[in-house]
């Protein structure tokens, strides 16, 4: 939106605190409304539209397992999730989605699966279960096979200007694996 057509656009708003006419203010995070009177009064209204938190559907015989309330469907900053609608006197958040396991081992530590998790800017990418007590993670979908090099139980499959390819999963050796169907010169 142009600065042109929010002054131009504008109807006269008056500060709730002090009568006195809202103008628009420029500050770090963009334009708002501010007492005409400032430093007198300090009022100041947004003038982005409130999305945060808001409640999209009320999820019928679902019930809250902290307070006993009811579970609503909200849109956040992050998007979608459900959450209490007792808040803020309770702040109990639902996991809308869980990880997909895969059916391998965490090469690393030997006890945990590997699975499938999005970073918060929508990249997928594979992790040991056992987080934080396990920091493995591998950024390419894992394929089963050991390292002809330093006999690392788990290889990773990425895309090259050959076509898909199978590497060691290990940071430390990386080299690719030559196995059937896998062609390295």
């Amino acid at each position: 939106m142009a600065k042109a057509v929010l002054f131009n656009a504008r109807q006269i708003e008056l500060c709730p605190e002090c009568g006195a006419e809202l103008v628009i203010r420029s500050g770090a995070h963009g334009p708002f409304l501010g007492c005409s009177q400032y430093p007198r009064c300090a009022y100041i209204k947004s003038l982005k539209p409130q999305a945060d938190g808001h409640i999209v559907t009320v999820l019928e015989g679902q019930v809250c397992p902290s307070c006993q309330g009811g579970l609503v469907l909200r849109q956040g900053r992050y998007g979608m999730f459900i959450g209490c609608a007792n808040y803020p006197e309770c702040n109990y958040i639902a996991a809308m989605d869980q990880p997909d396991e895969t059916a391998f081992n965490c090469p690393e530590c030997q006890t945990g699966k590997l699975v499938q998790r999005t970073s918060r800017f929508g990249k997928v990418f594979y992790a040991c279960d056992r987080y934080p007590q396990c920091r493995f993670v591998l950024n390419f979908t894992p394929a089963a096979g050991e390292c002809e090099f330093c006999h690392f139980p788990l290889l990773y499959e990425k895309n090259t200007a050959r076509g898909p390819r199978l590497f060691c999963a290990d940071k430390r050796c990386g080299k690719p694996v030559s196995i059937k169907g896998n062609d390295e010169k």
